[in-house]
C-alpha cells in the first residue's frame, strides 16, 4: 500500500506564492507518473498537472504558465510550485501516484487564496 503524504498548503494573499510537496512510500517512485489534483467546495476534483517517469509534464488550463511540477526521485518526492495565485485556485490539493494498474491518494491540502 502506496502512502503519500501533502504538505505546503495554507492561506496566502492573491499574487502570492505556494509551493506543495508529496513524499511517496512507494519502492519503484521513479516509474511511477505523478499528478496533483484539486477540489474546491461544491465542484469535482480536476487534474492540476502531471509529470510522467520521463518527466514530460501537462497542466490543466488554468493553471498554465503559472503552475510547476517537478519531481525528485532520489527523495521520492514530487512538488508543485504555485505562482501568481488566484481566489478560484482555492481548494484541497492531492497528490496522486498512477502505476499503471491502480491509482493512489493523499489526504490533501488546504490552499487557500484571499482577495
Amino acid at each position: 500500500q502506496v502512502q503519500l503524504a501533502e504538505s505546503g498548503g495554507g492561506l496566502v494573499q492573491a499574487g502570492g506564492s505556494l509551493r506543495l510537496s508529496c513524499v511517496a512510500s512507494a519502492t519503484f517512485f521513479n516509474m511511477y507518473t505523478m499528478a496533483w489534483y484539486r477540489q474546491a467546495p461544491g465542484k469535482q476534483r480536476e487534474s492540476v498537472a502531471k509529470i510522467t517517469q520521463e518527466f514530460r509534464t501537462k497542466y490543466g488550463d488554468s493553471v498554465k504558465g503559472r503552475f510547476t511540477i517537478s519531481r525528485d526521485n532520489a527523495k521520492k518526492t514530487v512538488y508543485l510550485q504555485m505562482n501568481s495565485l488566484k481566489p478560484e485556485d482555492t481548494a484541497v490539493y492531492y497528490c496522486n501516484l498512477d502505476n499503471g494498474l491502480q491509482e493512489s491518494w493523499g489526504q490533501g491540502t488546504q490552499v487557500t487564496v484571499a482577495s
